[in-house]
């Protein structure tokens, strides 16, 4: 897999979370933390994820559900 060297800024406290979930062992390091960090928030927000979540909102908005 190639990689893409980035450089980001972390809230602190976000930081500290994160090395300590890779001291507890949940990750390999760092960078694998962030990185299925990223997928998960990418597979989330996919554009017809997305838009199966407002057309429900709007559904909802009109109808109901009761």
């Amino acid at each position: 897999m190639n990689n893409t060297l980035i450089e980001a800024e972390l809230p602190t406290e976000l930081a500290a979370q994160a090395q300590a979930f890779v001291a507890a062992g949940w990750a390999t390091d760092f960078n694998d933390l962030l990185a299925e960090a990223l997928r998960r928030f990418l597979e989330s927000h996919e554009a017809s994820v997305t838009e199966s979540f407002i057309k429900d909102d709007i559904e909802w908005g009109l109808h109901g559900r009761d």
